[in-house]
C-alpha cells in the first residue's frame, strides 16, 4: 500500500461522509461510521493530533473506498 500523508480526523470525518458513510455511534473520543450501501464499518479515532499511519491505513481498509481519497 503507498505512503499516506497524515490526515485530521476531521479531513477523514469528510471523505466518509462524501461517500456515504453515516455517524453510527458516538462514544467518547471515538466514532464510528457505517455505510448503508456496502454495509462497511469503520471507526475514526478523535484525538488533537493527526491520524498514525497504520490508523489511517486500518481505516481505509475498513471503509473499502480507493487510497486516493485519502491523499492529500
Amino acid at each position: 500500500m503507498p505512503r499516506l500523508a497524515p490526515l485530521r480526523p476531521r479531513e477523514v470525518e469528510l471523505i466518509l461522509v462524501k461517500n456515504g458513510f453515516i455517524v453510527n455511534v458516538s462514544k467518547s473520543s471515538h466514532k464510528q461510521y457505517f455505510n448503508p450501501k456496502t454495509q462497511a464499518h469503520t471507526t475514526v479515532p478523535f484525538h488533537s493530533r493527526d491520524l498514525a499511519p497504520g490508523t489511517l491505513r486500518s481505516i481505509v481498509r475498513q471503509s473499502q473506498l480507493s487510497i486516493d481519497l485519502f491523499r492529500r
